[in-house]
């Protein structure tokens, strides 16, 4: 079960500080230098004595960046090629990395090419990763510490621990540092930086427990569920963007509540006007609109293939369906009984991690419960 909050991102350009300066030349490489004139040089009778005065010399390499060798812009291609078979049968193509090649994540380091793909082979082992690259885009110059020349990635991986009887699922997000090497143009270093941790340098303990962490014991019912795509994973939080889906749904009390559920229940067991029985779904959504919860509704999804036109009427004038056009939502999971005054505090919690993220999130909040609550231990429930 998870609450959630529709949520704006703020970004806040920054305007760049002009650079002046008196006198160029390229005489030295130091990149900052002042001097006065040495004492005891002589001056022309004939020429105006001038007053001594303190001269800024700059370095020509300083003033623009270094023009670079590598065809950045066929590797950013590349890469938006390759990468989608990291995990597939067909795998990366590993003639685009230079045999010594440095890879990094928190926890965990390889300094060649084989190292690097049997790390790959080994996750596909053990875990059935799902990868998805958001974004690549080429690096300003500033920032190329690790080769001549580095790319920057923006990606999702989804992976399910299969060795554990339940299965559990762990989502990292991050970006990555592909550095390249200007001799060989290839691959030279890839470096990633979690969003879920502060400290990624290897070897991380606080990387390690985020694993440690996504792998408690939890149920949740093999149901069809809204789909959604994972944007951003933090210590606190997750950022989706949900698809459109369809939900039926009536008043209910409270956002713990489950007043109206036996009403909408019975739409789907045949309480419409064709009598048609509708296969179950989670989560089951409980909304609020406003701050002070003074109105609540509830809500079960229906199957993804049902459009709005193809439903049948319910029975019941207090029953609605309603398509819910998706978006972008902030997530918080949690687990356990949820009680009215623990659903407001992770609300509240949540509300708070975003905002001091810089985002900005709308009013209201939405409850999903995966779990039968006669059914499953309190400490096995997603929220």
């Amino acid at each position: 079960m998870a609450s959630a909050c529709l949520c704006d991102h703020i970004l806040r350009p920054i305007p760049a500080a002009p650079i002046t300066s008196q006198r160029l030349t390229a005489a030295k490489p130091a990149s900052l230098s002042l001097f006065p004139p040495k004492p005891g040089n002589s001056i022309s009778k004939t020429a105006p004595v001038q007053k001594p005065r303190w001269v800024v010399r700059l370095s020509l390499a300083e003033q623009s960046p270094p023009k670079s060798t590598v065809d950045v812009k066929r590797l950013v291609g590349f890469l938006y090629e390759d990468l989608p078979h990291l995990f597939d049968d067909q795998g990366i193509d590993r003639t685009a990395y230079d045999e010594r090649v440095k890879f990094r994540d928190p926890i965990t380091k390889h300094d060649t090419i084989s190292g690097y793909l049997f790390n790959i082979a080994l996750l596909k082992k053990l875990f059935k990763p799902d990868f998805e690259l958001h974004w690549v885009k080429q690096l300003d110059y500033t920032s190329m510490s690790l080769c001549n020349a580095s790319v920057n990635l923006k990606w999702t991986m989804v992976m399910t621990f299969v060795l554990l009887p339940w299965k559990p699922e762990l989502v990292f997000t991050g970006t990555s540092v592909m550095g390249i090497n200007p001799e060989t143009q290839k691959f030279c270093s890839h470096v990633d930086y979690w969003d879920s941790i502060k400290c990624n340098d290897y070897f991380s303990f606080e990387g390690l427990l985020d694993v440690i962490k996504q792998l408690r014991i939890y149920k949740t019912p093999d149901l069809e569920s809204p789909k959604y795509q994972i944007l951003k994973r933090t210590a606190d939080y997750e950022v989706r963007k949900y698809s459109p889906f369809v939900v039926v749904e009536t008043d209910g009390d409270k956002l713990s509540g489950s007043t109206g559920f036996n009403a909408v229940a019975g739409y789907i067991f045949g309480k419409n006007s064709a009598k048609e029985k509708i296969p179950m779904t989670t989560p089951v959504f409980t909304q609020t609109l406003d701050t002070e919860t003074s109105k609540v509704s509830i809500q079960i999804v229906l199957p993804l293939e049902k459009e709005m036109n193809s439903l049948p009427d319910p029975d019941e004038k207090a029953i609605n369906l309603r398509k819910v056009e998706g978006g972008i939502a902030a997530v918080s999971k949690f687990s356990g009984k949820p009680t009215e005054d623990v659903v407001l505090e992770k609300e509240k919690e949540l509300r708070s991690s975003l905002l001091r993220d810089g985002l900005r999130p709308k009013m209201g909040c939405l409850l999903a419960r995966y779990n039968d609550p006669g059914r499953t231990w309190s400490f096995m429930m997603v929220l």
